[in-house]
């Protein structure tokens, strides 16, 4: 074979995998506005935009929320001990809340309920 037949056949067009990977090293941002309307009445707006790119890419760039995501890291998940721990200092807190503020019996009702408690007579009582 000739040289000019050997650089043919070695310059192929890139396959998927080379897309891939000039996406994930470079990165590929989409982003798009639907916008619905009736009689010139904006109804709906939905803002779209995507990002695809590698790990490596995104850090570069300033994002990293995955590394906070309780439910993407491991161990982000609150244990029964500290989900305990952390329902004993609410009621603590609650408390001292209540210290600070207390209110009368009978106005906790009202507060409570935004009425004024009412009484009802017994039957046969009262008059007529």
């Amino acid at each position: 074979m000739s040289s000019s037949q050997t650089s043919l056949i070695n310059a192929r067009p890139p396959g998927l995998v080379d897309v891939l990977d000039r996406i994930l090293d470079k990165g590929l941002v989409i982003a798009g506005d639907i916008k619905i309307s009736l009689a010139n009445v904006e109804l709906l707006t939905l803002q779209i935009r995507l990002l695809v790119c590698s790990i490596d890419k995104a850090e570069q760039i300033g994002l990293n929320w995955w590394r906070y995501d309780r439910n993407l890291t491991p161990g982000g998940q609150i244990s029964a001990e500290q989900a305990r721990e952390l329902q004993e200092r609410v009621v603590e807190l609650e408390r001292a809340v209540e210290l600070l503020n207390p209110r009368p019996a009978g106005k906790a009702v009202r507060a409570a309920s935004g009425k004024k408690k009412r009484t009802r007579k017994p039957k046969g009582s009262g008059n007529r």
